[in-house]
């Protein structure tokens, strides 16, 4: 089952803003090539390394941990195997909130995450979403709030790894790049109760966070939109795709957006399997990734009231 921590508070305290990514990142003579990624080579093992940051995040009462989910424990659940592989989500609405300002859909890739997880050479690594790529997909547009994300997320990956943070050849993301909106018939509320019931109401699914983004900024003396993100997922079909390509676990557990627009409207957003399939070189499982195709619409169907 997962493992769930869902914590009340949401303060994060980041280092002076620095130039979007950190300064120095290199590329790799061998890179792990994940559009819009930027990631560390740890030189410690794996159990080291995901303490290590578990540790810097829990020692600074500002921070917030919102869910870990531990993706090899969930394939042994199922009769999978997986090499180490996990993933945390924290957040922190004071500088997160700003982004939604801008662009609501931005809730989909909050809160942000750290997927850590060892190869079949044994190399540990820790791989997280760049700015750019959040910049990018998103439309952001001089968000004040953007270098000190880059220069805190890069600041904890290198504590943990004690290693440089590197670069994918490219992070840079077509403008809502992969992402499925379908709009709804119900109000707010009803949408994502509908969401959450029809989650909730399915064997096969696991209930993995859920986080009220309007509600967090206004525990900062923001304000935003309705706005809320779900994260649930199902070993059987998600542990595959790991199978096949560790990087995967970055986009899973799956997640869904519901938020209310300027003009009242309720959307329901959600990641597209194909997008993840080609972000991560996906060899095969077009099997899997059309039922989850399927579920997620499924979903987004019944949240809509249709």
């Amino acid at each position: 089952m997962y493992k769930m921590i869902l914590l009340l508070s949401f303060f994060w305290i980041f280092l002076a803003c620095t130039n979007d990514e950190p300064g120095d990142v290199v590329l790799p003579a061998e890179t792990l090539d994940i559009p819009g990624t930027l990631y560390s080579p740890s030189t410690n093992n794996f159990e080291n390394t995901y303490t290590n940051f578990i540790a810097a995040l829990e020692a600074n009462e500002a921070i917030s941990i919102i869910a870990e989910v531990d993706h090899t424990a969930n394939s042994i659940s199922v009769g999978r195997v997986l090499k180490p592989t996990r993933i945390v989500f924290f957040a922190n609405p004071v500088l997160g909130t700003p982004l939604m300002q801008e662009n609501q859909l931005v809730g989909l890739d909050l809160p942000h995450k750290v997927l850590f997880f060892q190869n079949e050479k044994d190399v540990v690594y820790a791989v997280y979403n760049s700015v750019k790529f959040l910049e990018s997909r998103y439309e952001l547009s001089e968000v004040s709030t953007l270098g000190q994300i880059s220069n805190a997320l890069s600041n904890l990956v290198k504590a943990a790894t004690n290693a440089k943070i590197k670069s994918a050849t490219n992070l840079i993301a077509d403008p809502q790049g992969g992402i499925i909106t379908k709009i709804s018939n119900e109000d707010f509320e009803s949408t994502y109760s509908n969401l959450r019931n029809a989650i909730a109401g399915n064997e096969n699914l696991q209930l993995v966070a859920e986080l009220d983004h309007r509600e967090n900024a206004a525990s900062v003396d923001l304000e935003l939109r309705p706005t809320k993100v779900i994260i649930f997922g199902n070993p059987n079909l998600g542990t595959p795709l790991m199978q096949s390509s560790q990087s995967t676990g970055l986009d899973l557990p799956q997640k869904m957006l519901v938020w209310e627009d300027e003009d009242g409207t309720v959307n329901i957003s959600y990641n597209d399997p194909e997008y993840l399939r080609e972000r991560h070189s996906i060899s095969g499982n077009e099997a899997i990734v059309s039922q989850i195709t399927a579920v997620l619409n499924a979903l987004a169907e019944t949240a809509a009231g249709n």
